[in-house]
C-alpha cells in the first residue's frame, strides 16, 4: 500500500492531538508536522512537504479555506470542522474530503483511503497531480489581514526582512508586505523563471534588463549580487548571450 506524508494544522489542541493519535496508529501514515495555525504551517509546510493534509477551516488569522489556496497542488487536503455548513465551501477548493468533528477513527480512515486510492490512481495512470508549479501564472499571499493575488508576471523582484517579503511589482508604486520566509516564497516559485541573487533578493529572470559592477538595476534601485547565487546567474546570463 502507498505510504503517505502527512500534516495537520489545527488550533485546537485536543483536535491536534486526536489527529495525531489517529496518524501514529496507522501504519501507511508518517506525520510530517503538526501545527496550531495556518501562519506556523505556512513557515514549515516548504521545507516538508507533504502528500496529505489534515486541515482546520475555522482559525484565527488566516482559515483553512484561503491557505488551502497556498498549498502546493501536489498536496491533497482533508478539511476538517465543527461546523457543517463549510461542506460545500470545501468542495468547492477541490478538497479530498470534508470530516465533521468530533471525528471517529472510521470516518479518518475511510478519509485516508480515499487519498490512497486517489494517489495510486495517479500513480497508475502516470499522471501527476494537477499543475506542477512550474505551470502556475499566480500566487496567493496573505498582507494587511487580506488575501491578494499576485501574477507572477508582474513581479520584478522580492526582497527578504527577517521574516517578511516585499514584493515588487511592474507598474505599482509600492511593494507588497506579506508574513513569509524567503525560503517558503522561493519553494512557491517555479525556477525557470526566478531566481535568487543574493541572501535577501530574489528576481524575475526576464525582467533582468541591466547588470552593472555586479548589480542588478530596476531604476533607481540597485539589486546587490552576491558571491555565493553568483555562479547561476552568469550560467543563466551566458545561455543568452550572443
Amino acid at each position: 500500500m502507498t505510504t503517505l506524508r502527512c500534516a495537520i494544522v489545527d488550533d485546537e489542541p485536543l483536535a491536534l492531538e486526536l489527529l495525531e493519535s489517529y496518524v501514529k496508529k496507522t501504519s501507511f501514515l508518517t506525520l510530517e508536522g503538526s501545527y496550531s495555525s495556518a501562519i506556523q504551517a505556512m513557515k514549515y509546510l516548504p521545507e516538508k512537504p507533504v502528500d496529505l493534509l489534515f486541515l482546520d477551516i475555522q482559525m484565527p488569522e488566516l482559515n483553512g479555506l484561503d491557505f488551502s489556496h497556498m498549498v502546493p497542488p501536489t498536496t491533497r487536503i482533508v478539511f476538517t470542522t465543527a461546523f457543517e455548513q463549510y461542506a460545500l465551501d470545501g468542495y468547492r477548493v477541490n478538497a479530498l474530503d470534508y470530516l465533521l468533528k468530533p471525528i471517529s477513527y472510521t470516518d479518518f480512515m475511510q478519509a485516508v483511503n480515499k487519498a490512497v486510492q486517489w494517489f495510486e490512481m495517479a500513480q497508475h495512470n502516470n499522471t501527476p497531480a494537477p499543475a506542477s508549479k512550474e505551470e502556475i501564472n499566480f500566487i496567493y499571499v496573505k498582507s494587511d489581514y487580506k488575501l491578494v493575488q499576485i501574477e507572477l508576471s508582474k513581479i520584478l523582484y522580492i526582497e527578504g526582512l527577517k521574516d517578511y517579503i516585499k514584493i515588487y511589482l511592474e507598474g505599482e508604486a509600492r511593494p507588497i508586505l506579506s508574513l513569509i520566509s524567503m525560503r517558503a516564497i522561493e519553494e512557491k516559485l517555479p525556477s525557470s523563471r526566478f531566481i535568487r541573487v543574493h541572501r535577501s533578493f530574489i528576481v524575475q529572470k526576464q525582467k533582468i534588463k541591466l547588470i552593472d559592477k555586479g548589480r542588478i538595476i530596476f531604476g533607481k534601485e540597485y539589486i546587490p549580487i552576491s558571491d555565493s547565487y553568483k555562479q547561476e546567474l552568469q550560467n543563466y546570463v551566458n545561455e543568452h548571450t550572443i
